[in-house]
């Protein structure tokens, strides 16, 4: 199996089963296109290599994502993570807001896919998780892991929304976050405060920056 295949090439800090999640997480989270289908093949081959409760949480996502029609699907996507501001899947939106801060923060990431020797994607954020689980997986797992287990506040705070909407999505959330370290009371609490709060906001002087993103989806942060 080709992806199997380039994970094994790049053998480092993190366990082949981690980076396998992390893969298969980038699957199930990506937009459902007329890709669906082949990405979803490619999940089941995963799975195959992933043990515990990690592959049952996978499975569940992918079952729901077979059941659905592709119209359906792709409605349901938009619904979840378009629709609800903490649902984004943007990390820096949750640490920087709409603020001149966020544009820093999106630079760490795009900074850290260079250093690993690839561009930051130009069809998408470069702190968009799918691309960040996929970086993850079959670039730099070190570096990946990093950026994760930084913004595992942020992903705490998205699994939360998902769970409350009773999203199937939130089954991959939750098998990523077995991979990365157990979240303290700290940790806790904060995933709280911003879930009630939302993130920094700042409106004087806030100087744009460029993202290239998808026509599927609206520009620049979530709505509430």
């Amino acid at each position: 199996m080709r992806v199997l295949a380039r994970l094994r090439e790049r053998a480092g800090a993190a366990t082949m089963q981690d980076r396998a999640v992390w893969q298969a997480a980038s699957l199930l989270l990506a937009y459902p296109d007329d890709a669906l289908a082949r990405r979803l093949d490619t999940v089941d081959e995963l799975l195959g290599h992933i043990d515990g409760g990690a592959a049952a949480l996978l499975a569940r996502t992918a079952a729901a994502l077979r059941r659905r029609e592709a119209m359906g699907a792709a409605m349901d996507y938009v619904a979840t993570f378009d629709m609800r501001r903490r649902a984004t899947m943007y990390l820096t939106y949750w640490t920087a807001g709409d603020t001149r801060n966020r544009g820093r923060e999106m630079l760490e990431f795009a900074t850290a896919y260079r250093h690993a020797g690839v561009q930051p994607p130009r069809a998408e954020a470069p702190d968009h998780l799918p691309v960040v689980l996929e970086f993850a997986a079959t670039v730099d797992p070190e570096a990946g892991r990093r950026l994760l287990t930084e913004h595992r506040v942020p992903i705490d705070v998205l699994r939360a929304a998902l769970d409350d909407a009773e999203s199937p999505y939130a089954h991959t959330i939750a098998a990523v976050c077995t991979t990365l370290p157990v979240t303290t009371d700290q940790d806790v609490r904060r995933a709280e405060r911003l879930a009630r709060a939302g993130p920094p906001a700042e409106s004087v002087g806030l100087q744009p920056f460029n993202l290239t993103v998808p026509p599927r989806r609206r520009k620049g942060a979530p709505n509430g």
